[in-house]
């Protein structure tokens, strides 16, 4: 999608990632890649995840704020939901819309996470991974990890298409982006459906401390890693 960019913090070497700049074109656009199914898919991670009335969540990576609006009417007014994501535009536009009292929005990547230790029961992060730089996703999951409470709960979801149309288009599509950014011939060749594939943290989450550690499916197009900080 145009508007995204690659950026850094202050010159520094930890980098943001990919940056999602137009609230209003990302939410069209998700509309049509979850076929118009996105109310339906937020309403399964949000069970998917656990949540429950009074929890307080963490929404890492949270666009627009659609989810973490969602995830605040189920956790109620005893319950907190903070979302977190490193682009300014998305902030802007999810705490312009947002009027629960239970729902705030903050600025901050996910690796480098500045919020208290053990003070959110569940956290969820949803078609985020792919979006930051390769070399700080562990950063990434350990923030996740210190974030929880004992018991607490992550839930990772990322594309996982099912049938052979939406793996298609998805190919195509990365093609697409691929000559758009002018991407890497190696980056050409890559399988993007392996990119994005949630399994793939698995390990990664083991070594975080993470433990129950269950992939599933959300049927046309995501799929979920669900994790308990014990």
């Amino acid at each position: 999608m145009s508007g995204n960019t690659q950026q850094s913090v202050n010159n520094q070497p930890t980098e943001i990632g990919i940056l999602i700049t137009r609230p209003r074109g990302y939410r069209v656009i998700r509309s049509a890649f979850v076929l118009g199914r996105g109310h339906a898919l937020d309403a399964e991670l949000i069970a998917r995840s656990g949540a429950a009335p009074g929890n307080r969540v963490l929404d890492i990576g949270c666009g627009p704020g659609d989810l973490a609006r969602a995830l605040a009417t189920r956790v109620g007014p005893e319950g907190e939901v903070v979302g977190r994501d490193p682009s300014p535009q998305m902030i802007a536009y999810a705490t312009a819309r947002t009027k629960q009292p239970n729902c705030r929005f903050e600025l901050g990547p996910a690796q480098t996470l500045d919020l208290p230790d053990a003070s959110f029961d569940v956290v969820t992060c949803t078609f985020v991974m792919h979006h930051i730089p390769e070399a700080q996703r562990e950063a990434a999951l350990a923030h996740m990890y210190r974030v929880l409470r004992p018991g607490g709960r992550l839930l990772l979801a990322d594309t996982h298409p099912t049938g052979r149309v939406l793996p298609a288009a998805i190919r195509a599509m990365s093609r697409f982006a691929a000559r758009r950014t002018h991407d890497t011939a190696a980056d050409h060749h890559a399988d993007p459906l392996a990119a994005i594939d949630i399994r793939r943290y698995r390990e990664p989450l083991s070594a975080a401390g993470f433990r129950s550690i269950e992939f599933a499916t959300v049927p046309p197009i995501a799929g979920i890693l669900l994790a308990t900080k014990e």
